[in-house]
């Protein structure tokens, strides 16, 4: 299940989400957060969904279908980072990949900044795997994130706030995109290529849904990351234009070209 907002130009969010989940061969249920009136050079209006319909969907997937792994996205406010996080306790939910969403790829701004400490504090604590940006990791820690050796103190950091493991994505740094997963004991790092395109919107989302997808299938962490890892750079290698910003990837490259 993914629980995040609907991006309207279908890059990101709940759309990419879903897409991932079936490119991926597993089922998708969704709830959604909020609804935003997007596309690839920016977003123009955010509209929240009550917490009490956010939670009544969480309740009516879990109580029926169930979730073998959860992803959670753009959450927006601490009211509904709080309403999840009960969601997710409630439920028992185990396989849960928290993207802690802060900035569209337009650079317009998808959580209140009052959110980021009930991320921290009610969150992360529940997460098998947490997965930011080298922005996002720098908003939850504090720290400036500037070398290698600054990746691991944040990765670290993340990790004692509660998470059972943490990926800090790359895709921010100079050079090919390295992604450092660390569990508590040991550091271990995915790197690929950096492929020169504009067809980025998404990655994000993506990148957590694939590893979502790998846990609901078995994969211990380490081999669902690199699958996430596998999976985004095909998609972002495969991707043809759409818009006028920042495209989308192809997630379904593996089937039509």
């Amino acid at each position: 299940m993914t629980i995040a907002g609907s991006d309207s130009g279908g890059g990101a969010g709940i759309q990419a989400d879903l897409k991932t989940f079936s490119a991926l061969g597993v089922f998708g249920t969704s709830t959604l957060t909020a609804i935003t009136a997007q596309n690839t050079v920016g977003v123009s209006a955010v509209h929240e969904v009550p917490t009490e319909v956010i939670s009544a969907q969480i309740d009516a997937v879990m109580t029926d279908i169930g979730a073998d792994a959860v992803k959670t996205g753009m959450l927006s406010s601490a009211a509904i980072v709080a309403t999840v996080s009960d969601a997710v306790r409630r439920h028992g939910i185990d396989n849960l990949v928290v993207d802690p969403v802060m900035v569209a790829k337009s650079g317009d701004r998808l959580l209140r900044e009052e959110a980021i400490s009930t991320i921290c504090s009610d969150l992360i604590p529940l997460a098998r795997v947490v997965t930011p940006n080298i922005p996002e990791a720098e908003d939850l820690t504090g720290l400036s994130i500037d070398s290698d050796s600054e990746v691991r103190r944040a990765a670290e950091a993340i990790f004692g706030m509660g998470a059972r493991s943490v990926v800090i994505k790359g895709g921010h740094r100079d050079g090919p995109p390295t992604d450092t997963l660390y569990d508590g004991e040991s550091f271990l790092e995915f790197t690929t290529e950096r492929i020169p395109s504009t067809n980025t919107h998404g990655t994000g989302c993506t990148f957590a849904s694939a590893i979502a997808a790998g846990l609901a299938r078995g994969l211990d962490v380490p081999s669902a990351v690199q699958q996430a890892k596998d999976y985004v750079t095909a998609a972002i290698r495969s991707a043809y234009p759409i818009g006028q910003g920042h495209g989308p990837l192809h997630h379904f490259h593996a089937f039509w070209q």
